[in-house]
């Protein structure tokens, strides 16, 4: 048993402040996507705010001098939003997205001018643009732009009194997706765009979804992601692709020929050629039955195609977000490890990898502008992800804040310190994970004690801030959690063993967090609860269907009869892949269900919660959950947030969904 103290509370704190509440999730700011100019000098990014009268986020650019001297915010829109800053490399031009006075809510590409002045919307596009990068020469686009909405154009043409609604037609193998709803025929597609003609020329054929662009150095070639098989919906078969910059469309090129995953939109990592134009360094996903178990590595190949090296073979561990160094000689990139995440380097021609810079803290990506400016975004368990400079000094590389974007609020709250845990299973295995103690929580003293599981399972807890864990602390709570087995940050064999066996090992490496805490004098074992989200949810049921410890539980959007979960969800591939079809191996589909197959195990009160237009995780197994215990007359509750996806998304539903988790737990424990 061991641990390691990450952050101090508020043993300093100024007498103004208070303990964080739900009231707080309205005053974080979350800051994303760095830019640094090409002249080195500021850093754009993008900060989501909460408009509290419009009950909804909204997110503005912003950008910081490169100095740390000032920080300027550059778009502002009342109740609108805009993301994605983007410099162009002439540095007269940043881009951005924004659906700003769009009828059906389409997102532009905008134009702001460095020398002053207002953005102007690009004109000749139709459909949603979801992604802008600029050629070298500053002239042209490459976008990545959704198919406009079928049914927009009837829609434009009915009375406006009454829409009349159309039948939704179904055609595709995976034929849903959460928060885009139900999947037809429509696509995302690689254009080019010529700013100085106002037009817009789709540059590939064939019916395929495309991602990450990337323009070559002289500007006459685009990279990008797809998977462009026979029926692309059955297989994770993504490849990293080229095509020429011309005035029509035609035919990609295939670069990599592996039949797992190559450069996954969903990692949201762009290829990145060589200053010389002849390589292009991306991400190989792990052996294609393993899908998300498996771990990616960084290659290089040939911009003309051809056999890849692969640079991190032996890390066993995630990279993402490549970046050649200037000479072409190295590469960097951004290592998850475990319950951390830091910058490393490697020769491109292979060798040692070496990190740039770690500790206990999480680097979320990084961006490398004029002087070899690098930005990074850096999340700490003391305080929110924020935009610093990296600097490299003789003894190595040190970082700065530059957004400050949640200095003001921090200054107003109490943060409870968060300890690093280990802890062995009851195989054996060493268990990592966290500890967060109430702020003033006394020495010695046993406190009511939270299970907080995390979702995915191909995820992990890190050493960023948590503002449900602090939450939960600052109510009186001790909070234990654990990365168990599936999770992420420690290998492929940790993360594939609950492979097709969900809630096994991973139940009983939670459970030892809870035997931990308690083996320390902290967790008071007659007041413990559980709870979590997503696959922290579905551990729950799992948890409370294997243990009657817990007083009181909260399942957010899971799932327990995971056969209901088949044709229902968005996890077509993975259930076939990993678990085969139910008709097929029953067996298989009925072992990892016991929670609701066997609910009769289960006692602890529980309250699910589940957003109403979740195809991620959908309603239905909510309900089934909450049915089944209600049947057998164990107190359970259901809330159901309407207009949701699988994260919920609208503040006040984020509000009242910790206010209803604290009260579940306090009404149980009987503690307020």
């Amino acid at each position: 048993m061991s641990v390691l103290c990450l952050a101090s509370g508020g043993g300093g704190a100024a007498a103004a402040t208070h303990p964080i509440t739900p009231d707080d999730i309205a005053r974080i700011r979350t800051v994303s996507s760095p830019a640094v100019d090409p002249g080195g000098d500021w850093v754009a990014y993008a900060v989501r705010s909460v408009d509290a009268e419009a009950d909804k986020g909204v997110s503005h650019i912003w950008m910081s001098r490169w100095d740390g001297s000032s920080s300027v915010q550059l778009t502002g829109r009342p109740k609108e939003s805009e993301t994605t800053p983007r410099w162009s490399p002439d540095g007269r031009s940043l881009a951005f997205i924004s659906s700003r006075g769009d009828t059906h809510g389409d997102d532009r590409v905008w134009i702001l001018p460095r020398g002053g002045g207002e953005a102007v919307q690009l004109p000749g596009l139709k459909g949603s643009v979801e992604d802008v990068v600029w050629s070298p020469d500053s002239r042209f686009l490459a976008l990545i732009v959704h198919d406009p909405d079928p049914d927009a154009a009837d829609d434009d043409k009915a009375d406006k009194g009454e829409k009349k609604p159309r039948p939704i037609v179904i055609s595709r193998f995976k034929f849903m997706e959460d928060t885009e709803g139900f999947k037809r025929t429509d696509r995302s597609r690689l254009w080019l765009y010529d700013i100085a003609a106002g037009k817009a020329t789709r540059l590939t054929t064939g019916d395929f979804d495309e991602a990450l662009p990337a323009f070559s150095p002289d500007g006459k070639t685009i990279a990008f992601a797809s998977n462009r098989g026979p029926d692309p919906d059955r297989t994770y078969d993504h490849n990293l692709y080229t095509v020429a910059v011309g005035p029509t469309a035609s035919e990609p090129k295939a670069l990599t020929t592996y039949p797992g995953e190559d450069q996954n939109p969903e990692w949201d990592s762009y290829p990145a050629w060589s200053p010389d134009g002849r390589e292009i360094a991306y991400l190989q996903g792990g052996p294609v039955e393993l899908f998300s178990y498996g771990v990616r590595k960084l290659a290089v190949v040939s911009a003309a195609g051809g056999a890849p090296r692969i640079l991190t073979a032996t890390l066993d561990r995630n990279v993402t977000h490549p970046a050649w160094s200037a000479d072409g000689k190295a590469l960097m990139f951004t290592v998850e490890d475990d319950r951390a995440e830091y910058i490393a380097s490697v020769p491109a021609a292979g060798g040692k990898v070496s990190p740039v810079i770690g500790g206990r803290q999480v680097f979320r990506e990084f961006n490398i502008g004029g002087k070899g400016h690098t930005a990074v975004l850096l999340g700490r368990p003391d305080a929110p992800t924020e935009v610093y400079a990296l600097d490299r000094t003789g003894k190595g590389a040190v970082v700065r804040p530059l957004s400050k974007q949640n200095d003001a609020w921090l200054a107003t709250v109490e943060v409870a310190q968060t300890t690093e845990t280990r802890f062995t299973s009851k195989d054996g295995t060493e268990v990592h994970g966290f500890l967060v103690l109430p702020p003033h929580a006394r020495a010695g003293e046993t406190l009511p004690t939270m299970l907080y599981n995390h979702g995915g399972p191909q995820e992990q807890f890190d050493d960023a801030f948590d503002l449900i864990r602090q939450i939960m602390a600052a109510h009186g709570y001790a909070v234990v959690s654990s990365n168990p087995r599936g999770s992420t940050g420690r290998g492929e064999a940790y993360a594939k063993a609950i492979y097709a066996e969900w809630g096994y090992k991973d139940v009983t490496d939670a459970l030892a967090a809870v035997d931990d805490a308690v083996a320390r004098g902290v967790a008071d074992p007659a007041r413990l609860v559980v709870g979590g989200w997503s696959y922290g949810g579905m551990l729950t049921n799992y948890e409370i269907a294997t243990d009657t410890r817990f007083k009181a539980a909260v399942s957010g959007a899971s799932i327990a009869n995971v056969i209901a979960g088949y044709g229902t969800d968005q996890y077509i591939r993975d259930y076939e892949m990993e678990l085969g079809r139910p008709w097929e191996h029953p067996e298989v589909w009925a072992k990892i269900s016991f929670p609701f197959l066997h609910n009769d195990r289960i006692v602890t009160p529980t309250l699910f919660m589940v957003g109403d237009k979740d195809m991620n995780v959908p309603m239905t197994n909510s309900e089934q959950m909450y049915q089944a215990l209600r049947s057998r007359n164990i107190d359970t509750g259901l809330i159901i947030y309407p207009g949701e996806f699988h994260g919920l998304r609208r503040p006040s539903f984020l509000k009242d969904r910790m206010d209803r988790w604290l009260a579940w737990y306090d009404a149980h424990l009987k503690t307020k």
